[in-house]
């Protein structure tokens, strides 16, 4: 009994099915029709070889033919008999786009405006993410001037610290609690065709957050090792992106971990030897970074509730940390005046120096109006935020914003005095004598950069201290300076919009001895220290508008060492479209004008 182990391999092979002039010509080379009519069996020519004219006569109508019937128009394959490689591989990725055209059109759409929206620009995007570089220049497509802000409170101290996960925000406080609150969906802007307002029947809107859960830990449990909850105070919160995770470090050594959703203690970390001063997700996972006034930085995989690896290298308190899509962190270790790249995987470090100031000047030039101009020190790098994974933006004491590539070790650009400066101490605050004279004793301070957001992957930069405004400054297209933007809340000069430094003299804050407080006639939108800044974009991309979410409180996070007189709470603005914000204010002009 045969079978195909036990036939001869003579035997076992396939024979080749006989066909047509007509297939045959199709996968022959045309070059050799002659020789096809003395053999019998047709010879295999590779796909990618020449096509001579000589047999055009013979596949000419057929093809056509066959085009027609398709309805695909795709011209014969003589017509890129002369096409390199990378010719032929940019043609086939032409007709794959055509192709995806055609079906989508096949649903309705245009194909030009998919052609724009969706197949290049998300390309485009997906390439950029990949590479991990900036590719959305957004800064000028936001109305930051009209932007509309909501303060809310829930009787604590000092806000520390802000999380945001749409539509939900976490602060902390000084005072040991974690509250979880629910921002409200911004009412759809009217439409230029309608002057009525909403109706009375329908429901008002709430432009406040609404309370949800609220937590708060107890000082006086410090030494019961099984308490779930902080005994000091809280300096950092964070949110994962899937919504699951809620982490929170604080004075106490701590870091809790905890569920998003009921605000639940899952596990408590101490492996900590100081307090824990900031945490950054990193984007689309459950992976944790935590820094520390320990000097080093801790990663965490809340996946398993488990502890992975120790950072070290800073030589101070680590104070900052921010992160990206890739598996590394960035971290600003106060007064070691660095800042460090950590490429986990890798296992190494990149370190980047500041401590400049600019041009040092030794005696500061004092203007008509009793200002100074006179360039500070940077004493200690406080903020860091990552634009991209090959830059990133950091402010300093000196109340400077540095912009840092990672394939140089000193800062690309330096914008000073960012939020301008604190106005001299006065004679009775800088001596015991009951009369010191008016003779001022020293010259203005900067005022810190007391936070910093970015929006990823964007140009957009926001910043904040405690000179009453959130600051907008984006990255120019070659990523070599840092220029302003807009003051949110707050209509622009026309002058300072594009300028790359802020004129000192329209920022500096003017004090008067009967202690009345101004900045240039305008009251302050903001009265208190931004200690921190989350932003996200509202809609698909931030076509609809952005949302700045900003912790507000009278003293700085991380002491009582600076007191600005204030409201603690948080601060929201509501950032929309420019464009959307054109046809709203042309709405209201109509509606005025029938009036």
């Amino acid at each position: 009994m045969s079978s195909f182990f036990t036939v001869p391999s003579s035997q076992r092979k396939r024979k080749r099915i006989e066909t047509t002039d007509l297939d045959s010509s199709k996968r022959r080379n045309i070059a050799t029709a002659s020789r096809r009519k003395e053999k019998t069996q047709p010879r295999r020519v590779e796909r990618d070889g020449s096509i001579n004219g000589s047999g055009s006569e013979d596949i000419g109508p057929t093809r056509k033919q066959d085009d027609e019937e398709e309805g695909a128009g795709v011209s014969s394959e003589s017509d890129y008999a002369d096409d390199t490689g990378p010719e032929r591989r940019l043609r086939l990725a032409e007709q794959y786009l055509d192709s995806i055209e055609e079906e989508i059109d096949e649903v309705g759409f245009d194909a030009a405006d998919i052609d724009r929206d969706l197949i290049a620009d998300r390309l485009k995007e997906d390439v950029a993410k990949t590479e991990g570089r900036l590719y959305r220049h957004i800064a000028s497509n936001f109305a930051f001037d009209i932007a509309k802000k909501t303060q809310f409170r829930a009787d604590t101290l000092s806000t520390t610290s802000i999380a945001t996960c749409p539509p939900y925000v976490y602060t902390v406080s000084k005072d040991l609690t974690l509250i979880k609150w629910k921002l409200p969906t911004p009412l759809p802007q009217p439409s230029p065709n309608k002057h009525k307002a909403q109706s009375e029947g329908a429901p008002p809107f709430r432009c406040r957050p609404k309370q949800l859960i609220y937590t708060k830990g107890n000082e006086h449990k410090s030494k019961d090792t099984t308490y779930q909850h902080h005994v000091a105070r809280i300096l950092a919160v964070a949110a994962s992106s899937d919504g699951r995770f809620v982490a929170t470090g604080g004075a106490d050594k701590r870091l809790i971990i905890w569920s998003a959703a009921e605000l639940r203690s899952l596990r408590v970390f101490t492996q900590h030897r100081d307090a824990v001063t900031s945490l950054a997700f990193r984007h689309g996972t459950n992976q944790l970074y935590s820094s520390s006034k320990d000097r080093t930085i801790k990663s965490w995989s809340l996946n398993e509730l488990a502890y992975i690896e120790t950072l070290f290298g800073h030589q101070d308190e680590v104070v900052d940390v921010a992160a990206l899509a890739q598996e590394r962190c960035l971290s600003v270790g106060a007064r070691d005046r660095t800042a460090r790249l950590w490429k986990v995987v890798e296992e190494t470090q990149l370190v980047f120096r500041g401590g400049g100031g600019g041009e040092r000047k030794s005696h500061p030039k004092q203007l008509k109006d009793g200002n100074f101009t006179q360039t500070y020190t940077e004493g200690s790098i406080d903020r860091v935020a990552m634009i991209d994974d090959g830059t990133f933006v950091t402010g300093s004491d000196n109340g400077s914003l540095s912009l840092w590539a990672v394939h140089k070790k000193k800062p690309v650009f330096t914008l000073s005095l960012a939020h301008g400066l604190d106005p001299a101490l006065r004679p009775d605050e800088a001596y015991a004598e009951e009369n010191p004279g008016l003779k001022v004793p020293s010259s203005p301070q900067p005022r810190w950069i007391t936070a910093l957001a970015t929006v990823p992957y964007s140009d957009l930069i926001i910043s904040g201290s405690w000179d009453g405004w959130v600051r907008i400054w984006k990255v120019t297209e070659d990523k070599r300076r840092i220029e302003a933007v807009a003051i949110v809340g707050k209509v622009q000069d026309p002058d300072m919009k594009g300028s790359p430094v802020a004129k000192v003299e329209d920022t500096i804050q003017v004090l008067n001895y009967n202690g009345t407080e101004k900045e240039n006639g305008d009251e302050q939108l903001i009265k208190g220290v931004i200690n921190d800044i989350s932003v996200f974009e509202r809609g698909d991309r931030g076509k609809t508008g952005l949302c700045i979410v900003a912790a507000v409180g009278n003293e700085h996070r991380m002491g009582r060492w600076k007191k600005v007189k204030g409201k603690n709470g948080v601060v929201v603005f509501e950032v929309s479209a420019a464009k959307i914000s054109e046809e709203v204010l042309a709405a209201k002009k109509d509606t005025e004008c029938r009036r």
